[in-house]
């Protein structure tokens, strides 16, 4: 017999949440605890939060941004757990979306979990979810024209688009239907990041993402600039900030290191 959507979350829930707790407390405690990363212990309240509200637009989009949260910090290593985990978090996202239509929340996190669950995709499946995660984001900064984590997936798709070979690209709009691939540009890129930036500049993957944006458009002072004022924010926007503030200061290292070396050029 096939499963209906909330019958399928529901099996993916688990175990049914203690008595005691309302469906509102839950969600609260569960809020609370993302504010302070503490996304394992946020992601079961809102999996008892949805178990006493299966319909709940709210339990739905932020179990699944725990979802999320929890998954990109498993290694390579961890690979197949942390695939199932970005499916799972699609599943709810998805789920979202089709109760409110209109929530952008739910269309970012589809975007966010197809984002990240197409890096260890083939081929054709990645092509479709590109589709996708450009609908997806597009739709939710529609919704919402202060969503900085919109900006940022839409803005990242446009990179990783225009970093792809020409013969991947060749081959993904001739045989996979990726003709929407044409839409990328740097710019727009560079425009989506400096609008998350703008909108939550205290957000250190946000400067990151537009600083290697930054690089690949060989704007390498403004990229520095971005690196710069990572190494000044504290660690507490998100559960992976310690090593973005590493990556960032390996980066700017780089490009201090290549700004010296085409100085001794000119000298020579």
């Amino acid at each position: 017999m096939r499963l209906t959507a909330v019958t399928l979350l529901v099996t993916l829930c688990g175990t049914a949440p203690l008595a005691g707790q309302t469906y509102e407390e839950h969600i609260a405690r569960g809020d609370s605890l993302t504010d302070l990363l503490e996304h394992h212990a946020a992601l079961e309240e809102y999996r008892a939060a949805f178990m006493l509200n299966p319909s709940s637009y709210d339990a739905m989009w932020k179990f699944s941004g725990a979802q999320i949260d929890v998954a990109k910090q498993l290694d390579d290593d961890e690979k197949e757990l942390r695939d199932s985990l970005y499916w799972v978090a699609r599943i709810y996202a998805e789920a979202a979306v089709s109760t409110d239509s209109m929530g952008p929340d739910g269309h970012f996190m589809l975007s966010q979990s197809l984002g990240r669950l197409s890096r260890t995709r083939g081929g054709k499946e990645r092509v479709r979810f590109g589709k996708e995660i450009y609908d997806h984001s597009t739709w939710a900064i529609r919704l919402d024209s202060l969503h900085d984590g919109a900006y940022h997936v839409l803005g990242a798709w446009h990179a990783e688009i225009k970093r792809l070979s020409g013969f991947t690209k060749f081959f993904a709009k001739t045989f996979l239907g990726g003709g929407y691939m044409d839409m990328a540009n740097w710019d727009s890129a560079a425009v989506n990041l400096e609008t998350s930036v703008r909108l939550k500049p205290e957000h250190i993957f946000h400067r990151l993402e537009l600083a290697r944006i930054y690089v690949d458009m060989e704007r390498w002072d403004d990229a520095a600039t971005q690196l710069e004022v990572i190494a000044t924010l504290e660690p507490n926007t998100d559960i992976e900030d310690p090593r973005y503030k590493e990556e960032a200061a390996a980066l700017l290292e780089e490009i201090r290191a290549r700004g010296g070396q085409e100085g001794n050029a000119d000298d020579g």
